[in-house]
């Protein structure tokens, strides 16, 4: 765990967030005394409800031509 003071936190805050997001924890201290810690942001993953899903999606009307014609059709016709 790497220490710095705060006014070397700020000069250097790049490259500290590059090491807190290499999973090295940094901690900032004014005066002596902690007042931050910088660590890795684990990203939050909401469980998905399988039978919200399944119900959305069957009533959903299936597409009449596949995505990539679709797609190509909006190109040619020059509207995206």
């Amino acid at each position: 765990m790497q220490t710095v003071n705060l006014v070397e936190a700020k000069a250097h805050l790049s490259r500290l967030v590059d090491l807190a997001k290499e999973g090295e924890s940094v901690r900032i201290l004014r005066r002596g005394k902690v007042v931050a810690q910088l660590v890795k942001a684990e990203p939050v993953r909401k469980p998905i409800a399988v039978s919200a899903l399944r119900s959305l999606t069957s009533i959903m009307t299936p597409q009449r031509e596949p995505a990539a014609e679709t797609v190509r059709a909006m190109r040619d016709e020059a509207r995206y």
